[in-house]
């Protein structure tokens, strides 16, 4: 299987999480794009979504998903998202796409988070990918300097503007062994809006497309 077959597997593996009549909170991303196709499928058992992004709010619009507001909702059953890199703990580094807050956001009011990515994205510990965070214009070279203080170095990812109009610096050269530390470590730095660590609120469910099928891992 190629990678692009084996987060396709993932994504439609799933559709088995989705009760007829709910609405699906949807994230965003090349895997999630795949999930959205699936939903697409069973489109009229539906109530509809909940998007984490303007993109994937266009994907299903275009498939004629109803969209709801987030705001409108007390929970949601389920929502379906990729991640950059993931560990063993179920703790992720997500916001590739810019789209890391919304996804933060959605995820805190789902009853359950199921991730769905190819087997490149299994790591034994986080941090090869760059880690994002979303930060208020003014002070991105401030909050720069504070995540040099942690050991990174900061990056400006130059030319995106998030779909809440800020900023993104990616940080390499992290060795992620406490990310539940790092994450509340990052997000309490004056500016920040939110960080790409997923480790508060890790996923529940790992649907992990591989050469030999779909692997399923539960989070204990």
């Amino acid at each position: 299987m190629t990678q692009d077959e084996m987060k396709k597997a993932a994504a439609w593996a799933a559709l088995e999480y989705v009760s007829p009549n709910s609405i699906v909170g949807v994230g965003t991303g090349s895997t999630v794009n795949h999930f959205i196709d699936a939903l697409g499928t069973i489109k009229h058992q539906l109530k509809g979504a909940v998007s984490s992004s303007d993109a994937s709010s266009a994907r299903l619009s275009e498939l004629g998903i109803p969209l709801f507001d987030l705001n409108e909702l007390e929970h949601i059953d389920v929502y379906v998202d990729g991640a950059d890199e993931i560990d063993a703990s179920m703790a992720m580094i997500k916001g590739g796409g810019a789209a890391l807050t919304r996804e933060k956001i959605v995820a805190a009011v789902a009853k359950q988070f199921i991730c769905i990515v190819d087997n490149t994205k299994l790591v034994s510990t986080l941090g090869q990918f760059p880690l994002p965070v979303e930060v208020i214009p003014m002070a991105r070279e401030y909050v720069a300097r504070q995540l040099t203080l942690l050991g990174g170095e900061p990056r400006y990812r130059e030319g995106v503007v998030t779909d809440n109009g800020n900023h993104i610096i990616d940080v390499h050269g992290l060795v992620i062994t406490e990310p539940k530390e790092l994450e509340q470590r990052i997000n309490a730095i004056v500016g920040v809006v939110t960080n790409g660590l997923f480790a508060e609120r890790a996923a529940d469910i790992l649907l992990m497309g591989t050469p030999q099928g779909v692997s399923r891992q539960q989070h204990v």
